[in-house]
């Protein structure tokens, strides 16, 4: 339930209505936009039934919210939410652009990829050092030794780290390292997960999962946000189809439909989508112009040799012209990057 106050209600109105809801043993969220001030109303909202809402001060009317999140909902902060990385902002009128490789190697291969993203201008670099692979006999990264040569790298060129968590346990050790945590599409439903980043404060990149619905994909989102971080970003990946001509299908009619339905930013990879490097420019391009909040693509500066997905990797230059591109359509969109 949302409870959407009178543009005439007083910040005394807001508080005495707050006070009213945690009297009834109620958490709220309190959303100030342009135009009015909305309270979110968290908790077993049974016990207000019988309660006339609109009688309290400066109240307009009381809306329930029919989805199973509710957080996460456009409603309950119909201004969307930007989420802060440090000093650095996803969400925004600025495009966020993540960029490296998908796995980290070794310390060559992830300072020449960060120096490539940060030639690009952008502001995160990205790298696995845990990679749930299909095959047990796949390379899963260089675990915890891979972290320090990530942080590492990230600091030489001033940019933010984001990294793949796989398991509950790992948070504490891997958030000394990383300043942003990357839920996989594997682990989209691993709730146990989901709900201990809930309750840390580093900020979360929750991918789809390859078969989840856009409403379980908000549903997983909520696990985070009702743990009380509320700093996620939804990222598409790509679904799984009927279609082979690509890994997976980015499914670009989400970006709109998530601007619709839920308050968080959202993102596009178009590496995973494509599992190409010759497509990735072109749904890049595509998930901007819907709306998207950025991109995050793996960039390598050896793809040909690179141990985990290599057909789907760009160079450093490539990147570096994706961004231009970028730059050159976003105050088209209204953005900047």
């Amino acid at each position: 339930m949302v409870i959407l106050m009178k543009r005439t209600a007083t910040e005394k109105d807001v508080a005495a209505v707050a006070e009213f809801l945690k009297n009834k043993g109620l958490g709220t969220h309190i959303s100030k936009g342009q135009d009015a001030t909305i309270i979110g109303v968290i908790g077993d909202k049974s016990c207000l039934a019988q309660t006339p809402l609109e009688m309290l001060p400066g109240v307009e009317k009381a809306v329930p919210i029919m989805q199973s999140y509710k957080l996460a909902s456009r409603a309950f902060a119909p201004e969307g939410r930007v989420c802060h990385v440090g000093e650095e902002e996803i969400g925004g009128k600025k495009l966020a652009l993540i960029g490296g490789p998908c796995a980290v190697e070794s310390e060559e291969q992830i300072f020449e990829a960060a120096r490539g993203v940060a030639a690009a201008g952008a502001r995160f670099l990205r790298g696995g050092a845990y990679k749930p692979r299909t095959s047990p006999y796949s390379f899963q990264g260089l675990e915890e030794k891979g972290l320090p040569l990530l942080r590492q790298a990230a600091d030489a060129y001033g940019l933010k780290v984001v990294s793949e968590i796989i398991s509950e346990n790992l948070i504490e050790s891997e958030g000394q390292y990383v300043d942003m945590f990357q839920v996989g599409a594997r682990n989209m439903q691993n709730f146990r997960l989901l709900r201990e980043l809930g309750r840390c404060k580093i900020p979360v990149l929750l991918k789809r999962g390859i078969a989840s619905t856009i409403d379980e994909w908000l549903d997983a989102a909520e696990y985070i946000m009702a743990g009380g971080n509320y700093n996620v970003v939804l990222c598409e990946r790509g679904i799984r189809t009927f279609e082979t001509a690509t890994r997976n299908t980015l499914d670009i009619c989400a970006v709109p439909v998530v601007k619709e339905r839920s308050n968080l930013p959202i993102i596009v990879d178009p590496s995973h989508a494509a599992g190409k490097a010759a497509y990735i420019r072109s749904l890049s391009l595509a998930g901007i112009a819907a709306g998207a909040d950025g991109i995050i693509v793996e960039v390598h500066p050896d793809p040909m040799n690179a141990k985990s997905d290599a057909a789907q990797q760009i160079k450093p230059d490539a990147f570096c012209a994706l961004a231009e591109d970028i730059r050159r359509i976003a105050p088209v969109l209204g953005r900047e990057a």
